[in-house]
């Protein structure tokens, strides 16, 4: 006999029960209610790219963390590390085929062959929305606003945006005479949350020296209120400027919708990918702001450039979202569930299945979520229909109807699963109101 396999998977890589799947489609399904509300349409993508596209312009740690080898074509090919890239190249190819200005949301799997920790793992979903076409603040505004109303819709708590501007750091960076050093020193400043202002200052001593790093760190620690902080940057990098009209601009359009204590202007916001080129923001929950950015993007004027002549600019943001749901779990908000269904019927014997099923049928038209359950249980006092409640109960369900042989009347009471909530859109008189079929109306409900 042959050796039984190990089941196992890959250290990062993740099987997802049912429970977890529905806490995961529900949180997606907010989210893209909310894109479609304003105009976003789904587009998807191959998983695996050729490994050229997927690192031409990523950069940084993109190269060390993708996952890149050779098929049994001899092609060096990738998995894609972001929905970002790909949706560049995606443009090139499809340009003439598409409305411009393009807003598009794409939701799928992305792998990173990082480090694994608490939210964060090697096989991923991310949730991306984009505008594309355009250059002008409005699209800059609008993303804000569905990144700000979609995060507010999943996370059912406070939350805060933090932004900067790319173009706004690179005159700074001219001042001081190290413009040509832009990316390094964005790269390093971009993991100040984590690595801390010490060490900060001495990867930035080894770029651009110890004077030079200091008014760096001064810079990305300017705090104060958004216009506080814009005045403060805008002077260090030379007075006004475009980038520092567009953030003001977008502060006087948060405050116009009386949105602005959702956004905090933060000088150390910089995004490590290189190919962001204007405003760039990160998205925190204030309960739980240790967990890092749960919702992370900018503006990439350059990228789609990479494949195409005629380059167009773009703006979006990235949910992430394995670590929101890290996030919710953490502070009590997923909800487990390991059925859709509310209400399971349970079939006595053959004969009746037919009506068992109407009966379901009728619940679902009711708006009311229910299954059939799948053995047969061929008596009210047999051991399988204990099984059937054993089973109504690790499901999850709130109600069991077991059809009987007594009329259905107003004596019948209405009883529960143990240990179950009560599902208060769900009565005794819908389920008389809907038993329409004749072998039904001698359904009643029965405790499990």
């Amino acid at each position: 006999m042959a050796a039984i396999i190990i089941p196992k998977t890959l250290k990062g890589f993740r099987d997802f029960l049912p429970e977890a799947e529905i806490a995961r489609k529900e949180l997606v399904d907010k989210a893209e209610a909310c894109f479609r509300a304003y105009g976003f349409v789904p587009i998807d993508t191959p998983a695996l790219e050729y490994a050229e596209i997927l690192l031409g312009k990523g950069g940084g740690e993109t190269e060390k963390q993708i996952y890149r080898f050779a098929d049994n074509g001899g092609r060096d090919v990738a998995l894609r590390f972001d929905l970002t890239v790909p949706f560049a190249r995606f443009l090139a190819a499809h340009r003439l085929e598409l409305p411009i200005p393009f807003k598009r949301y794409h939701i799928a799997k992305v792998w990173r062959g990082e480090n694994t920790q608490a939210g964060r793992y090697r096989e991923f979903s991310q949730c991306d929305f984009d505008i594309v076409g355009t250059d002008g603040l409005a699209a800059d505004f609008e993303i804000l606003l569905v990144m700000r109303e979609a995060l507010l819709a999943i996370a059912g708590g406070p939350v805060t945006i933090k932004i900067n501007h790319r173009g706004l750091f690179n005159r700074f960076l001219d001042t001081l005479g190290v413009g040509k050093q832009a990316a390094e020193v964005l790269r390093v400043v971009d993991k100040q949350a984590k690595a801390g202002r010490a060490e900060t200052l001495r990867a930035l001593v080894s770029v651009v020296g110890e004077e030079k790093a200091e008014a760096i760190c001064a810079f990305a620690g300017t705090r104060g209120s958004f216009e506080e902080t814009l005045a403060a940057m805008t002077a260090a990098a030379g007075g006004p400027c475009p980038e520092s009209e567009r953030l003001a601009q977008l502060y006087h359009s948060m405050r116009g919708m009386g949105i602005e204590k959702n956004f905090v202007l933060d000088p150390s916001i910089t995004r490590g990918l290189d190919y962001y080129t204007g405003i760039v923001f990160e998205s925190f929950l204030n309960e739980r702001p240790r967990l890092g950015s749960v919702c992370s993007g900018g503006r990439y004027d350059n990228l789609v450039g990479l494949y195409s002549r005629e380059p167009l600019s773009g703006v979006g943001a990235s949910i992430g979202i394995d670590r929101l749901i890290a996030g919710l779990e953490s502070l009590g908000r997923i909800e487990e569930r390991r059925s859709y269904a509310q209400v399971g019927i349970v079939i006595i014997n053959e004969k009746d299945m037919w009506a068992c099923h109407g009966l379901a049928r009728a619940f679902r038209q009711s708006g009311v979520m229910c299954e059939v359950l799948p053995e047969i249980a061929g008596s009210r006092d047999s051991k399988r229909l204990v099984k059937q409640y054993v089973l109504a109960e690790k499901m999850g369900l709130e109600y069991v109807l077991v059809p009987g042989d007594e009329p259905l009347d107003d004596r019948v009471d209405l009883r529960y699963i143990p240990d179950r909530s009560t599902a208060n859109n769900i009565s005794f008189e819908l389920a008389v109101q809907i038993c329409k079929y004749p072998r039904l109306r001698e359904t009643y409900l029965k405790r499990g």
